[in-house]
């Protein structure tokens, strides 16, 4: 089973009407959760209000994978938002032809979440987590969508998205562990090699 990743650009609208147009059999938008309290910390995966039941398959696996990763619980109902909060998210997902899932693994606002999103291995362990539920969702291959949420918007430039306490951006730590999972399903042999549990990284978990 092969895969490509192609990360897409331009607004969420003209991003779907993309990976449409190239067959994708996936579609993820990666985003952080932020709220005003610092407390707050789940793991929550957006779907379409359109969702197939692939998708919500798809997002509960990768929601529930998420919290028990970090031992934190999931949001939503049992890890998914049908049609996200009143609405939000969902127009960024909605206009897809093909599973698509919008992801929310980690709160940007949480001390201890941020430390995670922060960290090489925390976001190694999101990588992982994504490219696991690609492969088992989307057995067969093929081209998978990556888009990178607040980033590369034609309409605002220069969105990026929540801060992440103690630094950076939701967008810019989204892009870093869309990379890292795009590495891993593409079999990127750089990126396994500098990886210190060596060359059966991109297959960990995977028996």
């Amino acid at each position: 089973m092969s895969y490509q990743v192609r990360f897409y650009k331009g607004d969420y609208r003209e991003r779907q009407a993309q990976a449409n147009a190239d067959g994708c059999v996936a579609y993820v938008e990666h985003h952080f959760n932020s709220s005003a309290n610092p407390d707050a910390g789940y793991a929550v995966v957006i779907t379409g209000s359109n969702a197939s039941r692939t998708s919500k398959a798809w997002g509960r696996w990768y929601a529930r994978a998420v919290a028990d990763e970090f031992g934190i619980r999931t949001g939503g109902d049992d890890g998914i938002m049908v049609g996200g909060y009143g609405g939000r998210g969902d127009s960024n997902i909605y206009y897809t032809r093909m599973p698509a899932i919008l992801l929310e693994p980690l709160f940007a606002s949480n001390p201890q979440h941020a430390e995670w999103i922060r960290s090489e291995d925390g976001r190694e362990r999101l990588a992982r987590i994504l490219a696991e539920s690609i492969r088992r969702f989307f057995p067969g291959g093929g081209l998978v969508g990556f888009s990178v949420g607040h980033k590369y918007k034609t309409s605002r430039p220069d969105d990026r998205g929540a801060p992440v306490y103690g630094g950076g951006t939701e967008a810019d730590h989204a892009e870093m562990v869309l990379q890292r999972a795009a590495d891993m399903l593409t079999g990127d042999a750089q990126s396994v090699a500098t990886d210190e549990s060596g060359p059966s990284t991109s297959e960990h978990h995977h028996h």
